[in-house]
């Protein structure tokens, strides 16, 4: 894919957001479209911006007077955005991303949409969406390597309760408009966010075509109705949080701007497939398919480092709960 800001691939017709006076900006209105589900209409899309620097920050210490805001940039094309030649959205691919635990092994991140629309209009490079989406969490199978995550599947398997070892049966994080935990819909607008300062190492004006941005508030883990495995997911993402900064920690907001390359043509098959294409990769070797990510870092260009006793706390946290529920 291109890494510069040339023109379009031909073959735009656009007049979608003009077909509506409320979709303009300044302030976008698109409540009179649906919210799609995000895979139903991948035989629509025609035209595509992917995202090759997917710019992520985050607070590592919510709350505290300093609260040591992270800058990382996900891997290349994590993320792109789908639409027709009249420039109706019709779907919008999100984060994925491993994160290791000495304990627990690789556990896979996932971004998943649920719903979405919205317009682009390439010729004044703007665009406006809104989306929901919830988080999701499981094991990778090499995980299961791990002694600690083996006996605690073999647990859960001999007391038939769920265990997140895929997708399918994921820790499931619900997240919402920031500052509005009843509300599950948040924008994603043309631009830079205004948020908070960002540092020129996570801008990218000279390379790419356009860039949009989006803040999302994590909510609370979904409840399973089993004490036994919501205390267990509530581990989980205790652990993930230690290791990440708080990436994903109940009531932060986690924020990106999306940096993309020229619009370019849609082959819905691999759009269809992206997702296990990338699973698969992380599965294999912890990695991603079009190039690593970069590591978190402080706005000066420090490098993000976990607690010193992150190891011990992980220790603790897994021994108190095997000790409680499995010894």
């Amino acid at each position: 894919m291109s890494t510069n800001n040339n023109n379009p691939i031909p073959g735009w017709i656009g007049g979608f957001m003009q077909s509506n006076a409320d979709f303009a900006y300044p302030n976008p209105n698109l409540s009179a479209l649906p919210m799609l589900d995000n895979m139903a209409n991948i035989d629509k899309l025609q035209r595509q911006q992917p995202v090759e620097w997917p710019e992520f920050s985050w607070e590592s210490a919510p709350g505290e007077a300093d609260p040591k805001r992270c800058y990382q940039m996900f891997a290349p094309y994590i993320s792109r955005l789908g639409y027709t030649d009249k420039g109706r959205v019709f779907s919008i691919i999100c984060p994925q991303q491993g994160m290791y635990s000495e304990h627990f092994g690789v556990l896979n991140v996932e971004v998943t949409v649920t719903g979405q629309r919205g317009w682009v209009d390439e010729p004044s490079k703007t665009m406006a969406a809104d989306m929901s989406v919830i988080g999701k969490v499981w094991f990778s199978p090499s995980a299961l390597q791990k002694q600690h995550v083996a006996d605690l599947m073999a647990y859960f398997v001999a007391n038939k309760l769920h265990f997140p070892f895929d997708k399918a049966n994921a820790i499931r994080v619900n997240t919402s408009l920031p500052g509005n935990p009843q509300q599950p819909i948040f924008p994603l607008r043309s631009g830079e966010s205004s948020d908070f300062p960002i540092p020129e190492f996570a801008r990218h004006t000279a390379e790419a075509w356009d860039v949009s941005h989006l803040g999302v508030q994590i909510g609370a883990i979904e409840p399973t109705g089993n004490s036994v495995v919501d205390e267990f997911n509530q581990l989980v993402m205790d652990i993930f949080n230690l290791g990440s900064g708080n990436m994903l920690k109940q009531g932060n907001v986690l924020t990106w701007n999306v940096w993309f390359t020229p619009p370019t043509t849609v082959n819905q098959e691999e759009w269809r497939t992206h997702a296990q294409r990338w699973r698969d990769s992380i599965d294999a070797d912890h990695g991603s398919p079009d190039g690593p990510s970069s590591p978190a870092r402080y706005f000066d260009g420090t490098p993000f480092k976990p607690l010193e006793n992150l190891l011990e706390q992980e220790s603790q946290k897994i021994e108190d709960f095997l000790r409680k529920h499995v010894r």
